[in-house]
């Protein structure tokens, strides 16, 4: 499994201005550096569409003329050791030393004697520290931009100055560019035009549009003209590749070519591109490959962090490097560890003595690379070369060098150029991280959320308020909640709502409860500082008012409320009391799957709680149905009895969205690869069949295999689990409280207790096979004991039990 991708803070990138860019002043977007204290003024990017200025001080980049003229300075010849020599003869060099020879000048005096007496005439590669080549100069530690594809017409279309997005012309007139979709727009050219670039980052109205999941057109060039791409959106495209020129060397047939260390960007990894990635961001990879100079188009900027928020005026082709990317491991390490420990290997190798042992390859590398010679350097290569898989496309003669690179994983083809079927679109439309455009069968509650909300920032007051959503499983709490906010947001982009603050946060995802306090304070403040002293600046925020800088109301969202109750309930109690503040402008919206949370709290928690909740039921057949529809609206991939079909298989056991939507998209993924299989043109619909199967391979799975050939008193203490769920609303419970569980449903039903070492047993055994999962440490009556599956599941597996159909009635 490929390794996940570092995750760096993420800021949103700032405002650029932008001219018309030139290759001594190239143009570049500067978005805010993960990790680096970037300056709190905005930064900026002038182009200006002129002639190249030779007092720029930014890198220049090889003009655009014809790849004919060749020229090159003369080797920069390394220092060599002072080592007293004999005079040079026309055949060998001689080396006389005061000391008995190593194993290495033996071996090199034989091979050179015998390589004369084959080929008479010494053959050498020339290495150089810097070319002047084709119009442009490159040196070693270089950046450039290579070609990708022979066939590739348009990498010859490099345009020196970007169109504007909207006129699709260029001129001297200021350009501003989007910090997402990185495009340029004339300022006179925006609706409205503005005046001055503005502070902060600013985002087209076109990418406004489609975050708000609008349809967006965007503006067609006029009729016979046709938008050049430059070579960095070409880049970002994988329509080129960049490397970083490691070294440099001249043939024996004059021929010139150059080592280089691949780069590649996020979508070429085998984790794909990541949402805190960077626009501009670029990962250096553990692979080299032998290319032609031929292959090289012209220079680009490829910067670390410091360099990156430094950057000022440095034009487009400027990019953003931190990690290093395995190309075998899949994993990911920072360039800045590994220079330091290189750095430190280095220092270390400067004092180890001399051994007569070390292999003379080693002792090969260390020597001045312009004495190799043209034989040895190709056997080096041969078994120390690239790993074949990156291809340097030739600019002139038509000819392919270099190596393919093992494992790289590229940007699916039919991301970009194949049409998606319907099936397809369906598979896409019906995953559950797809957020929808809107929130169906939940009107109601919708409404009630957006009047406790527009209630509390619209009063001239904004007395702090709390909302309680409760709410079995899947049944759209969370969802509706953002949807309201989604529309909100809509509103105080409109001018018609004041702005507020909002803070999402689940506490699934906290390690503490206490980390929450620290949570809030980063989100609102930027700054990160432990909890304690978080809780202090906070209670001083929502305490003192009209003194805090920022005076916005705060909306606070927890999910999963019930896991911030702690032994003493502190926590709580802290985040609760906040609104009772006279000047907090504080809102509280909790959610949480048990209905009787606030009953079970401490009474000064439970009263701070306020009386306001909100019921999510579930879903009947109807609903679901409906759901599934609106997700497939204009989608012509599904069948309605078997939508309907499924709806009822759902609503049956548990009413939960999320296995529904899952259901259909295992049955879309069977549809699709049985008509790829039988190769069939025409669209397949998902009938009843791939339901079927998709709900069998759902709920007759392995573990539902091992919960139904348990044993009796395993289902009795598997539906003990799932009837404290429900009742408690906490997904882990105490052997002790089982235990009780266990005994009430035995008493109940005429069956005799086991006792506490049967069930004590039972529970090993499940906790083996991984049903239950078991708190670490003695076997006590206190250790925790939690579901490793959904209680659905469960219900499922034990609703038919023939050994004790009595269970029914408590799942």
């Amino acid at each position: 499994m490929a390794e996940a991708t570092p995750i760096k803070p993420h800021k949103s990138p700032l405002k650029k201005l932008k001219h018309s860019p030139t290759h001594s002043s190239p143009k570049f977007a500067i978005p805010a550096t993960p990790d680096t204290a970037a300056a709190a003024t905005p930064r900026r990017s002038l182009r200006f569409i002129s002639t190249p200025q030779q007092s720029s001080p930014a890198p220049q980049s090889c003009p655009k003329s014809s790849r004919r003229a060749l020229s090159y300075k003369p080797p920069i010849k390394a220092p060599k050791p002072q080592i007293p020599k004999t005079p040079k003869s026309d055949a060998i060099e001689a080396v006389l030393s005061p000391v008995s020879p190593d194993r290495l000048d033996v071996k090199k005096r034989r091979n050179l004697g015998g390589r004369k007496s084959a080929i008479g005439v010494q053959k050498k590669r020339v290495y150089y520290k810097r070319v002047s080549y084709d119009g442009g100069e490159f040196a070693v530690g270089d950046d450039v931009y290579v070609k990708r594809r022979e066939d590739a017409s348009s990498d010859g279309e490099d345009p020196d100055v970007e169109e504007c997005r909207v006129c699709f012309k260029a001129g001297r007139a200021v350009m501003i560019e989007c910090d997402d979709c990185l495009g340029g727009f004339h300022l006179k050219c925006l609706k409205p035009p503005l005046k001055a670039v503005p502070d902060g980052d600013w985002i087209c109205g076109f990418c406004e549009a489609r975050k708000l999941g609008k349809k967006v057109e965007l503006p067609v060039p006029p009729k016979g003209k046709k938008l050049a791409r430059t070579a960095k959106e070409k880049l970002l495209t994988s329509d080129l590749w960049a490397i970083r020129i490691v070294r440099l060397w001249r043939e024996v047939d004059g021929t010139y070519w150059f080592r280089g260390q691949w780069y590649v960007i996020p979508e070429e990894t085998a984790s794909g591109r990541q949402p805190h990635n960077l626009k501009r961001e670029l990962y250096r990879t553990n692979d080299f490959a032998d290319n032609e100079m031929e292959s090289i188009l012209r220079h680009c900027y490829v910067m670390n962090p410091k360099e990156f928020a430094n950057a000022n005026n440095e034009g487009d082709d400027v990019f953003f490097c931190e990690y290093e990317y395995d190309m075998r491991w899949h994993s990911f390490k920072r360039i800045a560890d590994i220079e330091k420990e290189e750095g430190g290997s280095e220092e270390a190798g400067k004092d180890e003595d001399w051994n007569p042992d070390n292999d003379s390859d080693s002792e090969l590398e260390s020597e001045d690379e312009e004495d190799y010679d043209y034989e040895n350097e190709k056997s080096f290569n041969l078994s120390n070369g690239p790993s074949p898989v990156r291809l340097a496309a030739n600019s002139q003669k038509g000819r392919i060098f270099g190596l393919q690179r093992i494992g790289m994983k590229k940007i699916p083809e039919h991301i970009r150029c194949h049409k998606q079927t319907e099936l397809e679109k369906a598979k896409a439309t019906l995953l559950l991280a797809t957020l929808p455009k809107s929130q169906p069968c939940r009107t109601k509650e919708m409404e009630e959320i957006t009047g406790f909300i527009k209630g509390g920032i619209c009063d001239s007051q904004c007395l702090g308020r709390c909302l309680y959503i409760h709410g079995v499983p899947g049944t759209g709490k969370t969802m509706s909640v953002l949807s309201v906010m989604k529309n909100i947001r809509s509103e105080v982009d409109a001018g018609s709502i004041n702005p507020y603050c909002f803070v999402e946060i689940n506490g699934l995802k906290l390690a503490s409860p206490e980390n929450i306090y620290k949570v809030i304070y980063e989100a609102l403040t930027g700054h990160r500082v432990n909890w304690k002293k978080a809780l202090h600046l906070l209670n001083e925020r929502f305490s003192s008012g009209a003194k805090r800088g920022d005076d916005r109301p705060c909306i606070l969202l927890i999910d999963e409320l019930d896991l911030l109750v702690t032994r003493s309930q502190s926590v709580l109690y802290n985040i609760l009391d906040w609104p009772t503040k006279p000047h907090s402008k504080l809102l509280i919206i909790g959610i949480a799957n048990t209905m009787d949370l606030p009953e079970k709290l401490l009474p000064r928690i439970s009263s701070r709680m306020g009386i306001q909740r909100l019921c999510f039921g579930p879903y009947n057949y109807q609903q679901l149905q409906e759901i599934i529809s609106s997700r497939l609206k204009g989608i012509n991939a599904f069948e309605k009895q078997a939508i309907e079909f499924a709806s009822r298989k759902v609503a049956a056991v548990s009413g939960d969205a999320r296995r529904a939507l899952e259901i259909c998209r295992r049955a879309a993924e069977l549809a699709d690869y049985r008509m790829k299989n039988l190769l069939e043109s025409k669209n397949i619909l998902v009938g009843m069949a791939e339901v079927e199967a998709a709900i069998k391979e759902m709920f007759q799975a392995p573990h539902i295999q091992v919960m139904r050939s348990c044993s009796k008193l395993g289902k009795i203490f598997l539906a003990a689990l799932v009837h404290e769920f429900h009742k408690t609303g906490m997904s882990e419970t105490t052997f002790e409280q089982l235990a009780v569980t266990v005994c009430c449903f035995c008493t109940s039903n005429g069956e005799a207790f086991p006792g506490w070492d049967s069930l004590l047993k039972v529970g090993c055994k499940l906790g083996e096979c991984r049903i239950i999962l078991c708190e670490a440490g003695a076997k006590h009556r206190l250790q925790k004991l939690q579901l490793n599956f959904p209680s659905d599941d469960v219900s499922f597996a034990l609703k038919d039990t023939q050994e004790a159909p009595w269970l029914a009635k408590y799942l």
